[in-house]
């Protein structure tokens, strides 16, 4: 008798849990559904969640005790005084946008929503969505500015999390993948780019702009030509134009490969390039990708092999041509390298490292000058070979300073540049010169 005392006193107990805790969840659902919830709602919807939580025992009445715990943040924000000022209201908003509180934001709206169009019952998708519509530009803005303060870690979690809440925008797990790296966080880069990977993105596409007569400025209409369009149909825009976006896969696989080539897997490394390249045989980014591998390993034979297949496909690209002259310049072939920078500059003569690396290969022959020079003596033959030397030395400048001054022209605050140039200029003895480029800098 005394066994089935205790058993029916429990029965009555997760009874009487089980009306508190749905009686919890209407009261939770009622302060949820207020346009604007006072601080008393706030304070009393923040204890409900606390108290229905542990008590939660059935899936749906789980589901949304998380559901409403995680909407938290976002009844906070809906909260924030609109009569503050934007600087104010950013600085809210941060407070509560925490990487946490965004990362169960994304789970607890994610997993109503499967739960949802598992039962076929909508009671939130649609509200979900708004949310996800009205929040997502404010996330990804907040998660941009963490980056440019050098919080690349809390940017990427952010990131990540967004994404999460909207799969279909597969670019926010590029920058994801692309802000661990810049904290050195490779693990959840590498598992980033591998999602990417598995995903075959390559973020092509273009960007569509037009002039907006209003206010006199372009605009940018990112990837929505239509709306773009319709501008330029009702006249409000004009001068539209197209940019395209460079495929972004060569660089995930390189960087999955210089991940793991990080961690000592330089095999593996090789084989996530190569692998790609027979899945996307056309695409150069990927040898390009490949190349670099080789050039990290300073297989320069291999290299070099890879860069002249890629120009074989694309002559006309100074960026290939100019590589090849650093790698003939680090392996000390001096004349093929020029012969690269040269070329290079005829594709694009305005190509500021071919110049400036030209100008340092020509200074490396002054060296051999200057230690000729100073062995000389004060005989009669020693004097005439000195004012050989130094003839060809002058030559030698004087070849330099077209290059040099392109450069400085180009790039006016280029510390090396105009350090350079200067030297030479006083080497020349080009005084005048030499003396208006020092007030220059």
């Amino acid at each position: 008798m005394r066994i089935k005392h205790i058993v029916l006193a429990s029965a009555i107990l997760v009874s009487v849990s089980s009306f508190a805790q749905k009686d919890e969840l209407k009261k939770l659902k009622k302060i949820y559904e207020k346009e604007i919830p006072s601080a008393n709602d706030l304070v009393e919807y923040k204890a409900l969640v606390v108290k229905v939580e542990p008590l939660a025992t059935e899936e749906g009445d789980k589901v949304y005790a998380s559901f409403y715990k995680a909407m938290t943040p976002v009844l906070d924000a809906n909260a924030i005084d609109k009569t503050m000022s934007p600087q104010q209201i950013q600085m809210a908003l941060a407070k509560l946008a925490t990487p946490k509180a965004i990362s169960d934001l994304a789970i607890g709206l994610n997993t109503t929503l499967d739960y949802e169009k598992e039962t076929g019952k909508k009671v939130y998708t649609d509200d979900i969505n708004e949310t996800i519509a009205a929040f997502k530009p404010q996330l990804i803005d907040f998660a941009m500015e963490l980056g440019k303060i050098n919080k690349n870690k809390e940017a990427a979690d952010i990131l990540y999390s967004v994404y999460t809440l909207d799969k279909k925008d597969v670019d926010l797990l590029f920058y994801a993948a692309s802000y661990s790296v810049n904290a050195n966080d490779f693990d959840k880069a590498l598992e980033y780019y591998e999602g990417l990977k598995k995903l075959n993105y390559s973020g092509e596409g273009s960007i569509y702009y037009a002039y907006n007569e209003a206010t006199k400025a372009e605009e940018n209409f990112g990837a929505n030509k239509k709306l773009r369009d319709v501008a330029i149909t009702a006249k409000s825009h004009s001068k539209p134009r197209e940019e395209k976006i460079p495929s972004k896969r060569g660089e995930i696989y390189k960087n999955i490969a210089l991940i793991l080539k990080e961690k000592g897997k330089t095999a593996e490394a090789l084989t996530a390039i190569q692998d790609a390249r027979k899945e996307n045989p056309s695409d150069e980014t990927l040898l390009m990708a490949e190349a670099e591998l080789y050039l990290g390993n300073k297989d320069y034979d291999n290299y070099s092999r890879l860069v002249n297949e890629a120009l074989a496909k694309s002559p006309n690209n100074a960026d290939l041509v100019y590589n090849l002259g650093v790698i003939s310049s680090n392996i000390n072939k001096l004349d093929e390298a020029e012969k690269y920078y040269l070329k290079a500059l005829t594709i694009d003569p305005n190509y500021f490292n071919a110049l400036l690396n030209i100008s340092e290969l020509k200074l490396r022959v002054d060296e051999k000058y200057v230690t000729e020079m100073n062995k000389l003596g004060t005989s009669e033959k020693d004097n005439k070979r000195y004012e050989v030397i130094k003839s060809e030395r002058e030559k030698n400048f004087k070849s330099i300073l077209p290059y040099l001054e392109k450069a400085v022209e180009l790039k006016p605050d280029d510390e090396a540049a105009t350090k350079t140039l200067l030297s030479v200029y006083r080497a020349l003895e080009m005084t005048d010169k030499a003396k208006a480029l020092k007030a220059k800098m």
